[in-house]
């Protein structure tokens, strides 16, 4: 498996995605393909005394979109793109995943555009995982789409599905439905009948709908709903954990002698907690409804998360989630043909 990496994406790039590609083909079975400007990207990998192999190569990529440049129109305008020359390395087979850190709507219009969609998937939807008492559970949309349909989010409970079985061993993922309320009458137009598709649709296990505060207590193994809120749920659940985690520190700097030794004495469990509040962990959320294994990293993504993201976007490929998502597609589409012929 060969992973193609945008080594000019992100907050830290070249530096610390080259840094991750490093780590990645030391730890772990994936190759990788840094795609970018080559001198830049032979400058760090000199300065970590490591030189191009069959493990770890180079293509070379001239441009580079920053953040504030429009994806849409950028990416049709810079062909020489690292990000769209890595997501062409997938599309000709040379490659069998992408990982991108950096602009979102950079990667999603890359891989809209160079990918294409699976067919039958009206609109891509970004998964992400989130830690829970009972292990973790996937959002999505968490970014993708703002403005989402009643059968965009059918569609992303079936992707989901598939994510959490394949890539977190999940059986039978239970799917939620983010909501203002448990019953099914609660919550807006698009909730409401989303709710009565997804009570319809047999390729999953529909647990019925779940409320925020739901989430951390691990009920449900997928949740679904439009980008808009997924998005404002993942930067508050992100801000939360940063805020408590100082909070902590705080309390222990200014806490005196005792505080210190007991902090000491707990320190164990502290790393514990840490790691698992850690989105650095994951690596990454995949693009799902594409057809081709795309990761997407935070735009702060360093070394580690980068590492993680090769290692997710290579067990995405490896597991085939795309033909897992693609099968179960055909047969909500062969279905709703049934149902409209015999009405």
């Amino acid at each position: 498996m060969k992973i193609a990496v945008d080594a000019m994406g992100g907050d830290y790039a070249p530096e610390e995605i080259v840094l991750g590609a490093i780590e990645a083909v030391q730890s772990d079975k994936y190759d990788v393909v840094l795609v970018g400007q080559e001198d830049k990207i032979r400058a760090v990998m000199k300065r970590h005394g490591v030189s191009e192999s069959k493990r770890l190569s180079i293509v070379h990529a001239g441009e580079v979109i920053e953040m504030d440049e429009h994806p849409a129109q950028v990416i049709r305008k810079k062909k020489d793109a690292s990000i769209v020359v890595a997501t062409n390395l997938v599309k000709e087979g040379e490659c069998d995943a992408v990982v991108a850190a950096g602009s979102t709507g950079a990667a999603v219009t890359a891989a809209l555009l160079g990918l294409g969609r699976i067919k039958g998937i009206e609109r891509p939807c970004i998964a992400t995982p989130l830690p829970t008492k009972k292990g973790v559970s996937v959002l999505l949309d968490s970014g993708a789409n703002s403005d989402s349909k009643p059968k965009h989010l059918v569609q992303a409970a079936i992707m989901g599905s598939h994510y959490a079985k394949y890539i977190f061993g999940i059986t039978t993922p239970k799917i939620g439905l983010l909501n203002i309320g448990a019953e099914a009458t609660k919550g807006n137009e698009l909730s409401q009948a989303a709710y009565g598709l997804l009570e319809q649709t047999k390729t999953i296990s529909f647990y019925g709908n779940v409320e925020g505060r739901d989430i951390p207590d691990g009920i449900v193994d997928v949740v679904v709903c439009d980008g808009f809120v997924g998005n404002v749920i993942l930067k508050f659940g992100e801000g939360i954990a940063l805020f408590i985690m100082q909070l902590v520190k705080d309390s222990i700097r200014t806490g005196g002698i005792l505080a210190k030794i007991g902090a000491m004495a707990v320190m164990p469990a502290f790393k514990k907690l840490k790691r698992r509040f850690d989105f650095t962990e994951y690596g990454g959320a995949p693009l799902l409804g594409i057809d081709g294994s795309f990761i997407i990293c935070h735009g702060s993504s360093k070394a580690k998360t980068i590492r993680h993201a090769v290692r997710v976007a290579g067990e995405l490929a490896e597991q085939d989630v795309v033909g897992h998502i693609r099968v179960s597609i055909e047969e909500e589409e062969e279905k709703e043909k049934r149902d409209e012929s015999e009405s």
